[in-house]
């Protein structure tokens, strides 16, 4: 049985230790790609909800402990200075305006369809639900679960109302999706610094669904790679395996194969980050409420401009009563269930002990029952002790001959049946 309380728990986003603390930043002029620099952590997650369940939530926070949004609060580009939380600054050279802020919601090779819930306040990670079940991605012969680390960049947004001219079609309504390639398993939760290679075009239900090409900027081979012919080069068959999972992953829920734009080409970096720039200008919109954002929550702690600014303390009550929420359905949901295991007990109960009981002993019980002289749980306790032979308020002999009717004893919704379980 699900606990009846959620589990809390704190984590940094950004692992401890040498290699993995470390964030990016270039010297100028480098082409080699940026280099590695230790930082303190600069977000963390925090946990509520039981995992694999509907009701888990991951939560994050900023450096001072205060609640934010991944979706808008998180800046999109890395180090650049910000006006209302946007991101305004031109980056130094060309590589360092490669260099973005991606959120993991999937670790690799893992199953579990995790993302940023964006129809709800502050936008915490969250299991997808399909159908009232959770949902999880199938494995994708000969991988398991997720090819790479799964996540999204914040300030992103893919606008369903608008066409875009390279596909034709209009975007899924999210941020925009990375599929990170480096070598180290990530964590769910972790903000990483990624440089961009390539994109390729996914059209998911006649709506574009742009999936980034990226690499960690502190993984061991970042140096080798700055564009989407080095994916080639240096990780052969690995763009191939991409294109072959999102073209058969929902084949084994019953839908046909995916389809794509540009014949399943991989676009380049340059073409990737145009493709950037686009949706972070709708979710500019999409803050400013210049846009139809349909149920999409824009609830926001660091953009002031914005309509749906909301103070620390305001993102602090709205995390308690979302966490309330889910908390008090998880509840009701275990009640629900108690109660019909409660009323199968007593069904059963009556049939094995009432059903041997003479007539006299049974219109007497049922008589008591009815009209509230005694609870319930004491009414079954007397039948047990009257078959068992005990004292009660009559002695006759039990008629085993006697049937059951399920009209005679009406059905019993009480909980306090529970402290007669198990006696």
């Amino acid at each position: 049985m699900r606990a009846l309380l959620p589990l809390l728990r704190t984590s940094w986003a950004w692992p401890v230790g040498a290699a993995a603390a470390a964030t990016a930043r270039l010297p100028r002029g480098a082409s080699a790609g940026p280099g590695p620099r230790r930082t303190m952590a600069l977000y963390r997650t925090e946990e509520r909800g039981q995992p694999h369940s509907p009701d888990y939530r991951l939560f994050f926070k900023n450096v001072a402990g205060h609640y934010i949004s991944p979706f808008h609060d998180i800046p999109l580009k890395v180090d650049s200075e910000e006006e209302n939380g946007i991101p305004t600054k031109r980056a130094r050279n060309d590589e360092y305006e490669n260099v973005f802020n991606m959120v993991v919601e999937v670790p690799r090779w893992t199953n579990a369809k995790m993302e940023i819930a964006t129809k709800e306040p502050l936008n915490p990670i969250k299991q997808d639900v399909k159908d009232g079940k959770l949902r999880y991605v199938a494995n994708i012969f000969p991988h398991k679960g997720y090819i790479w680390n799964y996540g999204a960049l914040p300030q992103t947004w893919e606008d369903p109302h608008r066409k875009d001219k390279s596909t034709d079609c209009c975007g899924d309504n999210d941020p925009i999706d990375v599929c990170e390639i480096g070598s180290k398993v990530l964590s769910r939760g972790e903000v990483v610094h990624v440089k961009i290679l390539g994109v390729l075009a996914l059209i998911d239900q006649g709506e574009t669904d742009w999936k980034l090409i990226a690499i960690n900027v502190n993984d061991p081979e970042a140096s080798k790679f700055h564009d989407i012919e080095d994916v080639k080069k240096y990780k052969p068959g690995y763009l191939e395996a991409t294109l072959n999972w999102f073209r058969f992953y929902k084949i084994p829920e019953g839908k046909p194969e995916n389809q794509f734009a540009f014949n399943g080409e991989f676009k380049n970096k340059a073409f990737a980050l145009e493709v950037i720039k686009s949706t972070h200008e709708c979710w500019k919109a999409l803050l400013m409420d210049k846009c139809d954002g349909g149920a999409i929550n824009c609830t926001n702690v660091q953009v002031c401009d914005s309509p749906f600014h909301c103070s620390e303390e305001e993102a602090r009550s709205l995390v308690e009563s979302v966490s309330f929420s889910l908390n008090k359905g998880s509840n009701e949901e275990v009640n629900t269930l108690n109660e019909k295991r409660i009323e199968q007990y007593n069904q059963y109960s009556f049939k094995r002990y009432v059903g041997r009981m003479t007539n006299n002993e049974f219109i007497q019980l049922k008589q008591l029952k009815l009209d509230g002289s005694l609870p319930v749980v004491k009414c079954l306790a007397l039948a047990k002790s009257i078959v068992s032979g005990g004292s009660g308020f009559c002695h006759m002999k039990a008629n085993p001959s006697l049937k059951y009717d399920d009209t005679q004893i009406d059905k019993v919704k009480s909980i306090q049946i529970v402290r007669f379980i198990g006696t």
